[in-house]
């Protein structure tokens, strides 16, 4: 592992080959199948989805289907599956760029393969002392008839998922299918994560007009340091937060399905209350690290310690707190993760 570390440490991202078997790979995909099968999608919430600035800050009703998806499980498509009456042009199982983003929460086989003994064991490897699960996803990668699926934009998860100090965010990319160069497969810059990130995507005010904004301005890559990362399927990808990487269209004849999830590093670690992702609910556990955590993720204002004139019960299993409520727990003035984990360990 220490070689495997160094090397994450160098570039930034790290393959693991083989990390899950072809049954729990199945397993994924058979249950996204059955969530699909189900799926209602309302008219306004057909929303296309791209990491591109100019289509982020459209339509405000998708804007905030999409910022209240952080605790559900909620479905965003691609580009050009609609006709301009919010007729499907694809099937709709053909439709979804992605699901997202709390599965690891609310789907007992994402969060069964997410919080795995195996899982738990590798991030302990990297030095994660209370890595917590902020977001998850299912990206499809399908091909499309109308001229592949979308692509993935050069981009750094930090600009989305932005925590002080930088560097406490890693995402786990998971290959459901093989990803090939014709697919869409991965592509990075290594050791691109040292130089911090250029931009960040700041929830706005409410009431204040787009929902998202950037500060800062997006570089231009210099695509010739781009580097692939074909990987077969069960392969674990490890992405540094400030990593810059993308992925092209899908021109195969073949999806490329992917199971993906981010962790934060909450030791220590404040999660901005600027992101798209700003939590209303906390599940209270008996964790000894929890006290650090709640205290260590408080936005800045009060700076009010969660646990302070709180009684013993305040700390049992299935204690809920509200921020739209926090008057009844006199704890005005705190930031709070909600479903961030679900296990007494975090992850």
């Amino acid at each position: 592992c220490s070689c495997s570390c160094l090397q994450f440490q160098e570039d930034g991202f790290l393959v693991l080959e083989g990390f899950l078997s072809a049954e729990d790979c199945v397993a994924m995909q058979q249950r996204i199948d059955d969530i699909v099968a189900k799926m209602d999608v309302p008219l306004h919430c057909r929303t296309e989805f791209s990491t591109q600035e100019d289509e982020q800050l459209r339509a405000q009703g998708s804007t905030d289907y999409f910022l209240s998806s952080g605790d559900k499980i909620r479905f965003f498509f691609e580009k050009g599956v609609f006709d301009e009456k919010g007729n499907f042009l694809v099937p709709p199982e053909k439709s979804i760029n992605k699901i997202g983003h709390a599965l690891h929460a609310h789907d007992p086989v994402f969060k069964s393969i997410t919080h795995s003994p195996k899982m738990q064991a590798l991030v302990r490897s990297l030095g994660l002392q209370m890595p917590v699960v902020v977001q998850s996803m299912y990206i499809f990668k399908y091909s499309l008839p109308l001229g592949g699926s979308s692509s993935v934009s050069p981009h750094q998860d930090a600009t989305f998922l932005y925590t002080e100090p930088l560097g406490r965010v890693l995402g786990m990319w998971i290959a459901l299918e093989d990803a090939t160069l014709e697919n869409g497969c991965l592509w990075f810059i290594p050791g691109s994560h040292i130089s911090g990130i250029s931009r960040r995507m700041i929830r706005a005010p409410l009431g204040s007009g787009p929902g998202t904004s950037f500060l800062g301005s997006e570089p231009c890559w210099d695509n010739s340091l781009f580097v692939p990362m074909p990987v077969r399927r069960g392969a674990l990808v490890l992405i540094h937060g400030e990593v810059v990487h993308k992925s092209e269209q899908n021109l195969s004849d073949r999806s490329r399905q992917a199971y993906t999830f981010h962790l934060m590093e909450a030791a220590g670690t404040v999660w901005s209350p600027e992101n798209w992702y700003v939590a209303g609910w906390v599940y209270v556990t008996k964790n000894p690290g929890a006290k650090h955590l709640f205290s260590s993720i408080a936005s800045a204002g009060s700076g009010t310690n969660l646990f302070s004139g709180l009684g013993p019960g305040a700390l049992s299993p299935g204690a809920f707190f509200s921020r739209t409520r926090r008057t009844d727990c006199g704890l005005p003035g705190l930031f709070f993760f909600r479903h961030a984990w679900h296990h007494p360990d975090l992850l």
